[in-house]
């Protein structure tokens, strides 16, 4: 059995994956992975090889699906367990065969792994909703313009401007601070950080996954 993980960041515009090469995949870009015999609680396990290859346990990490040995893995006829972690800080790679992988790049992988990638995808969707996933993918202080993109990029789609942030609003899930940064020659955009408040009313917290339109 392997444990492998799909560590997810976002940077310069577009959702990264941390991929490693090692000579059982021929060089191929793989995701991190590590056989897994029982001697311990697998969430042990996989936090120790999450910090092994970040340096720091993700900001958010759970566990995806099981997979069987119908698809190719760098380890042949294994069974995998899937875990997906979300990185609000790629740093610097811990070594020379580590290296941020654009989702859209990552065709090469084994299979299994893709498929690993693809589910991690589908279950970030259906959780963006309730759960704050997207600023797990920020640091302390963002702008809106960078939440919107972390958004439109779990989505798979463009999602229209004046809309989000309206939603945003509604939801009550952001704090302005009073910060600014330059973005291209425009006028500086003002930093916020995930600030929750308690609702008032029973509302249903906005649904950004259906505010389609550029």
């Amino acid at each position: 059995m392997t444990l492998d993980l799909v560590l997810l960041a976002f940077e310069n515009g577009r959702l990264q994956a941390l991929t490693i090469s090692e000579p059982e995949s021929r060089g191929r870009r793989v995701l991190p992975w590590l056989p897994y015999d029982g001697a311990e609680p697998i969430d042990t396990a996989i936090r120790q090889a999450a910090h092994d290859v970040l340096g720091a346990v993700p900001t958010w990490l759970e566990q995806g699906g099981v997979y069987d040995g119908r698809k190719r893995h760098p380890v042949e006829g294994s069974v995998s367990l899937a875990f997906v972690g979300l990185v609000c800080d790629i740093g610097n790679a811990r070594s020379a065969s580590q290296a941020w992988t654009e989702m859209d790049a990552m065709g090469a992988l084994p299979p299994r792994q893709r498929a690993m990638v693809e589910d991690a995808l589908v279950m970030l969707r259906d959780r963006i909703d309730f759960d704050p996933l997207a600023f797990r993918l920020l640091p302390s202080a963002f702008t809106l313009s960078e939440l919107q993109q972390v958004y439109e990029r779990i989505l798979g789609h463009s999602l229209h401007k004046a809309s989000f942030r309206r939603a945003l609003q509604a939801a009550r899930l952001v704090q302005p601070l009073n910060e600014f940064r330059t973005e291209g020659r425009g006028r500086p955009a003002q930093l916020y950080r995930y600030s929750p408040r308690h609702r008032t009313s029973a509302v249903r917290s906005a649904r950004f996954d259906l505010l389609g339109g550029a």
